[in-house]
Formats: structure tokens, sequence, C-alpha cells
């Protein structure tokens, strides 16, 4: 899937069994963001003649940076961006971020933001457009948020988790959710077996088994879809979401 934005483009690249490399691109430069493999991705990169100038790292998972030291072989020169508190877990950095952090990149504002839960140290970068009026900003969020879901809790708590899909429920609501995984199939299986009489989750999940058998990724999606079907961002207090999370794991 390949998102126009005026003169940027964001295309997502299906690799390993699930991940989704996103690539970020406007002219002839091209940032990727969390790079699970190389080749795949350099080849992309070479065969529509772009550089790659940043990658961005949302967290130290190796199928998130597990590319990242074969693309610099590539491209000595780009910048590596990620957590400051997570430098001994993510190398090669050139540019260490933390919550709050503004930098401008490729003529965009991308603003970074702490979404604990799934790791301690993980991260979400949203993008502010130049052009508000044609372009709708960018969430790029990783495994905290997931079409219809959420990432299971590896190292960080319920609490964490809640408050930072809160957070990201709180962005506007047009914000398209460029997540690093195709699950929202399944979530939406899931959401509906708790929930079969719910209308707007039976409807994405009738659009999205189409999507997938069309040979379409499902996302990105939207704060509002998400608000509107995800069972995570519509539970009321953290009691709801931890039984939730629970339902889940065990589904």
């Amino acid at each position: 899937m390949c998102k126009e934005k005026s003169s940027y483009s964001i295309h997502g690249l299906q690799v390993l069994e699930d991940n989704i490399i996103w690539i970020w691109s406007r002219g002839s430069e091209a940032v990727i963001i969390d790079p699970s493999v190389t080749e795949p991705v350099a080849k992309w990169l070479e065969s529509k003649e772009l550089k790659l100038i940043s990658i961005i790292q949302t967290h130290h998972h190796n199928d998130h940076i597990g590319g990242t030291k074969g693309l610099l072989n590539y491209w000595p020169k780009a910048n590596i961006i990620a957590s400051k508190a997570d430098i001994k877990r993510i190398p090669f950095q050139t540019i260490s971020v933390s919550h709050g952090d503004e930098f401008s990149l490729m003529g965009s504002t991308v603003k970074v933001l702490e979404v604990a839960g799934h790791t301690n140290a993980h991260l979400a970068y949203y993008i502010s457009f130049n052009n508000p009026l044609i372009s709708r900003p960018a969430l790029f969020c990783g495994d905290t948020l997931f079409g219809a879901g959420c990432g299971r809790l590896f190292e960080g708590t319920a609490q964490e988790m809640y408050k930072s899909l809160n957070y990201l429920k709180a962005l506007p609501d047009e914000t398209e959710v460029y997540c690093a995984h195709e699950y929202t199939e399944a979530n939406l299986r899931w959401a509906v077996s708790i929930f079969p009489e719910d209308m707007p989750i039976q409807k994405r999940l009738r659009n999205t088994i189409k999507m997938r058998a069309e040979g379409l990724l499902s996302l990105p999606s939207t704060i509002r879809e998400e608000k509107e079907t995800n069972l995570f961002f519509r539970a009321k207090n953290v009691e709801e979401f931890t039984r939730l999370r629970s339902n889940k794991d065990n589904w």
C-alpha cells in the first residue's frame, strides 16, 4: 500500500510473517521506520532511486531493528533516530530522543511520544506534514497500537499501556495510524467473539478480510477508526483494559 501525501509518499513493505516496514519518501529521499530486515528494503529503495537519509526506531526488538546495520552498509550517512533511554539496546544511534522532543525531517515536524507498556522505552513518532490542508498527520506507533489491538505487555505494566493508549487516543481523529504489524484481522475476529452484535467492528472486519484477500494491507487506519472499533481504546478504566488484555493473550 502506498499513501500519497502531496509530495510525500508512505509505502508499507510487508516482510517476515507479519511485520510492516514503513517507507516515508519525499522527492529522492526516504526514511525507514523499524527495518526488521535489510535486503527487501534496499532493493525497494534502489528500484525507486531513493536515498536513505534516516532510520526511525520505535523500540529495541530485533524484528524492528534487525535490518539497520545492513542498511547502513548501503547508506552509511543515514541518521539513526531512537530512544535515548534505550541507547544500549538500540545501537548505531546518531540522534537520541526522549518524550516531548521535536525535530524536523524532510520538511515536516516530528514529535516524539513516550508510550511505555510493550517495552519500557517504547517511542511513537507523530508527524505534522508541512501542508495540513492536503496531508493528514501520521503516527508511527511501532507495537504500542495495532489495528483493533495493542501490544503485549513484555516489560511494562497494564497501567503504563493504558496510559499510553489514552495518550494516543487524544491525538486528532484524522491522524493516520501506521502500526508495525499486520494483526488487524485477527484482532477484529477476537473483538467480534466478545461483541458479536457490534456493527462497526463487523463492518471493519468485512472490509479487512476483503482488503487482505486482494493482497492489500489493512493499514493505515485512523485514530477515529480505532476509537470506534478497538476494544483497548474503548476500555473505560485500567481494570477493564487489564481484563481485555488477559482475554486476548489467552484467545
